[in-house]
């Protein structure tokens, strides 16, 4: 999980591609959640509040 430091200092495109990423995981891990196969289910809150933290700085420079 990345901190709002990290995540502030990312340019836009390295945001973006994190975002993309950050999606996939929370995908595959609802996938596995759902097949009794996640070991951690408390990750799928942290990937949900990392996808919303990188949601907040987008629309933050857009409106910059």
């Amino acid at each position: 999980m990345l901190s709002n430091k990290e995540l502030r200092e990312m340019d836009d495109a390295k945001l973006t591609e994190t975002l993309k990423d950050a999606r996939h995981e929370l995908f595959s891990m609802r996938f596995k959640h759902a097949t009794a196969q996640l070991e951690n289910t408390k990750a799928l809150s942290g990937a949900k509040k990392t996808i919303a933290r990188i949601l907040t700085i987008q629309r933050e420079r857009q409106g910059a």
